[in-house]
Formats: C-alpha cells, structure tokens, sequence
C-alpha cells in the first residue's frame, strides 16, 4: 500500500513530463522537427518588406523576424537549444507544394490567406493587412476617389486590382478610362508622367513603389481602401499543435506590444539594402487583428 501510494504521489509529476514539450504530442510536424534536430523555413527572395534577400544575400524581413519567435518558443518546447535552422527560398508558384510536401515547415514570406488556399494549407493568426488603393500625384488635386470621375486610370495588366478597379467604377459611377500596362513598372511610369491621374494596386506594394520614388512626398494615396486581404505564416493543413504555438508565439506578442515594435522597424523606418523607408504605419484593419488576433478571412 506505501508503494501504491508513492506512486500516485508522483503520477502529477510524471503527467508533467510526458506532457512537455505541450504541443509536441499532437504535432506531426513538431514531431518531424523534433527527430531531424532542423526546421526548414521558407522564404522569399524579393518580398520586400516582408522576406527578401538582405546586403549579405541572407533572408531578412518582417515575417522572418516572427519566425525567428517562433524558433525560439520550438527550441524551448522541444528542449532543442542547438536546433539547426535551414532556408528554403520559394515562390508564387511553388510554395505551397513545398509546404504540402513536407520539404518547408514554415513560409515566412507575405502569403494572403483565402479561403482556396485554406483547403491546401494552414495559416496562422494574421500579420498584416492589405488593400487594393489609389495612389495619385499629390499635386494633382485629386483627394478622394470622387475626383478621379471621368479621368484615365491605371492598372497591371493580370493583377487582382484590374477586378477591383472595374468594380469600383461601376459601383460608384466613375466613368473611369482604366488603362492597363504591362507590368507594375510601366504603370508607375504613367501616374508620373501624367498619362493617369491614379494607379491602383496592393497598398504596400504601391509603398515600395514610392518609397523608392525620387521624391516620395509627390505621391500620395487616397484614403479609400477596398476588399481587406489578409497575411499570415503558411504550414501544414491540419497540424493542430504546430498551429496553437504558432499562434500562440504571435497574439502574445501582439499583447506585449512586441508585435508593433517589429512592425514599426519594417514598415516606417530605414530598412536594407538602400535605407529606403516605406512610411508605412499600421492601419486601422490591422490594428483591429492585432487587438484581436485571428485567421479569419472575408
């Protein structure tokens, strides 16, 4: 009877153990990280700011510095502190196969999370928050949407923003001449030379656009935004426990404060390789998940 009740006196202690690391047990790919002693993390080469290549040629970026989190709690959870980490460079077309293969872990790129992708993949809580939008040349006069009635608009020839731009003009009865070049650059050519008066794509690539403009502050956007498309970090559908700590790492940093203070050295200070500033604040669309941390899409 003394050894039977010894023995249950340690049974918490033991629980514990076989408890810990807590989301390994459910975790295929903890598990998989776990008995390589790596974890392989996608990333982009160009997608500036969130993943790209730095001065050195090595990843850097927003969603890299959160992945970097998230290493760390995995190193903690799995009692791994030599954990190697490798990088796999990926793209537009292949990484989500990656993913599904097994070959990346985790995407630290600027992936949108929808609800077709969400049948292939997981996504995490969300990082960031876009929107298609105007930008025009702050000597133009034009302040709203509204002005623009009845002028020559562009767009990227293939790109999501020719849909919204048709849409809203039918919406709002703009009587709009939508032109659509062949590439972001030429399109960006036309708003500054005066060939549009506005150029409508995703707001943080239009910000890339004209932070490294010569003169940024002749640019300007227009405060309408449309249809939210929301970012997050890509893994394996279905992995329950890799997901709980992956978001569990980014809405306490969302909580600390943690989460802006990486937003705010990425998105409206300096950053490689040329020190440009894409004067990006947070908007109000992400400001509201990062108060209330969620995957959710429209």
């Amino acid at each position: 009877m003394k050894k039977l009740v010894q023995v249950l006196g340690l049974l918490p202690a033991l629980l514990a153990i076989n408890a810990s690391p807590s989301a390994a047990a459910d975790s295929p790919t903890l598990d998989k990280i776990k008995s390589s002693g790596s974890i392989r993390i996608g990333h982009r080469e160009a997608s500036i700011p969130f993943s790209y290549l730095g001065p050195d040629q090595k990843p850097v970026g927003f969603s890299l510095d959160l992945c970097a989190a998230i290493v760390d709690r995995v190193k903690e959870e799995l009692k791994l502190p030599n954990l190697k980490v490798s990088f796999t460079p990926v793209n537009s077309s292949n990484r989500i196969p990656l993913i599904q293969s097994g070959t990346v872990d985790i995407e630290c790129g600027g992936t949108a999370n929808d609800k077709k992708r969400q049948e292939q993949v997981s996504f995490s809580v969300a990082t960031f928050v876009s929107q298609p939008r105007w930008l025009v040349k702050a000597a133009s006069g034009v302040k709203t949407a509204g002005d623009l009635k009845g002028k020559t608009v562009v767009v990227t020839q293939g790109s999501n923003a020719v849909g919204f731009a048709q849409s809203v003009n039918a919406k709002e009865q703009l009587g709009l001449s939508i032109v659509q070049a062949k590439d972001h650059a030429e399109s960006f050519l036309m708003l500054n030379t005066g060939r549009a008066a506005a150029f409508m794509e995703d707001d943080i690539l239009l910000a890339g656009l004209k932070a490294a403009a010569p003169n940024p502050d002749a640019l300007l956007f227009l405060p309408e935004g449309y249809a939210k498309i929301y970012y997050g970090l890509m893994f394996t559908k279905g992995d329950a426990g890799f997901k709980a700590l992956v978001d569990d790492v980014l809405s306490k940093q969302m909580a600390s404060g943690q989460f802006e203070k990486t937003y705010a050295k990425w998105f409206t200070r300096p950053i490689p390789p040329k020190g440009e500033n894409l004067a990006f604040p947070p908007t109000d669309e992400l400001m509201e998940r990062i108060a209330h941390p969620s995957d959710a899409v429209d």
